[in-house]
């Protein structure tokens, strides 16, 4: 099936014949509260969010993206308090960590926590990283001995970190980070699928071998990779509620021409309905864009969030720009003193419209939530200071600190200074 847009048609063109589905057309506006209900952002925080709270963070996103800085808060904690608020971050730890976990981590998105019954759907990336010649899967190939003693080791010990494994391969050098040959291989398997990340300590994996930590049902029942495609896309079509072929791709980093096929027929099935969103172009055509059927259509959304700079509202960045008139690249890369908004700036989601960033660095000494640097984004509504400083004092609070501060750069530092004042007087 192959599918076009025309003046508001979506002509399907199936075996020669062709066929007419008529296209919705979805405002700017309400494209944006689509999104964010689909991510959860269309319901007030819970009074005590628990575990059950939770899994219906990990239900609606499907993953959770891993990053090692926590200059403010580790990436993955962060997206559940953006949509629930204030929880125990050990409750999410027993979600996706440990064998008895509910997640599992793997190279989705990028490096994530997936529902362990994702695992199967993968198994087409781990059979392209084991044929990647001389790229990482050529690596185990090259290293074949080595890899098979590390099976063995983990086969006699259980689960470990590599640096755990004595061997003479497990001294660090050479470019990759530092890592060992040990170190190097295990992270190899591990995207392979032939030994998987049960747990981390101090941000450290711990590698076992896919049976000590897998149900036996997961393992050798991997769906054909077309199937797998389709499965992912109508899930990331769920969680991003309206989306275009280049947003469903990269919700789980996916080549475009399975993704295409998988679209075409989950609009074949209804499952997706072809949407037109104005002003959204290419080149003189409007970009073809689809809603999952179960999407919420809100009146409005009234919310004020953190987002991670890896939370799924904002990771696609081409998709933040088009949703949010949003240019957002994190800085944590750039030199000191080329960096405009700071070194970890988050951007800020007030209502349907992210408007602001700001760069927070949880001091813990201090017990302080430091406000490095605020900057407010054309037309910031007037009450955004009023309405984030709670938040920031939320966020404060969940990660065990005092008090707030803000340090005085950006333009948006004054009002939130003042507001805290007010607050305090």
């Amino acid at each position: 099936m192959r599918d076009a847009i025309v003046n508001g048609v979506a002509m399907s063109v199936v075996g020669g014949s062709v066929g007419c589905i008529m296209v919705d057309v979805v405002s700017p506006a309400l494209a944006r509260r689509i999104a964010l209900a689909a991510q959860g952002f269309a319901r007030p925080h819970p009074e005590a969010a628990g575990t059950r709270a939770l899994n219906g963070v990990v239900d609606r996103l499907g993953l959770l993206q891993i990053d090692s800085v926590n200059v403010f808060e580790r990436s993955h904690y962060l997206p559940a308090f953006s949509r629930v608020g204030h929880y125990d971050r050990g409750l999410l730890d027993r979600i996706t960590s440990g064998r008895q976990g509910r997640m599992v981590e793997y190279w989705a998105h990028q490096a994530a926590y997936i529902p362990r019954e994702l695992w199967p759907l993968f198994e087409f990336r781990r059979d392209e990283y084991r044929r990647s010649g001389s790229d990482w899967g050529g690596w185990v190939a090259e290293q074949r001995d080595l890899a098979v003693w590390l099976r063995a080791e983990l086969a006699a010990n259980g689960p470990m970190r590599a640096s755990e494994i004595e061997h003479d391969a497990n001294e660090r050098r050479g470019p990759w980070w530092g890592w060992s040959d040990v170190k190097r291989t295990l992270e190899m398997m591990f995207r392979t699928g032939d030994v998987i990340c049960v747990d981390r300590v101090r941000f450290e994996r711990v590698y076992a071998l896919p049976e000590q930590a897998l149900p036996a049902e997961l393992l050798g029942s991997a769906p054909p990779e077309a199937d797998a495609v389709r499965q992912l896309v109508e899930r990331a079509a769920a969680a991003q509620g309206i989306a275009t072929e280049a947003d469903l791709a990269d919700y789980w980093r996916m080549k475009r021409a399975p993704v295409r096929q998988a679209v075409a027929e989950l609009v074949d099935a209804r499952v997706l309905l072809p949407v037109e969103v104005p002003g959204r172009q290419t080149g003189a055509r409007p970009t073809p864009a689809w809603l999952h059927r179960d999407a919420h259509r809100p009146r409005r959304i009234e919310q004020v969030a953190l987002l991670s700079p890896f939370d799924p509202v904002v990771w696609f960045r081409p998709r933040t720009e088009r949703l949010f008139d949003f240019h957002y690249r994190i800085e944590i890369y750039t030199p000191e003193p080329d960096r405009k908004f700071g070194y970890y700036s988050l951007p800020v989601l007030v209502d349907d419209r992210v408007v602001a960033r700001v760069d927070l660095k949880s001091d813990r000494k201090a017990r302080t939530l430091r406000v490095q640097s605020a900057w407010a984004e054309p037309g910031v509504p007037a009450e955004t200071a009023a309405r984030l400083v709670p938040v920031l004092r939320r966020a404060a609070a969940w990660q065990g600190l005092d008090e707030v501060v803000v340090a005085g750069r950006g333009d948006l530092s004054p009002a939130l200074a003042g507001e805290l004042a007010a607050a305090a007087a």
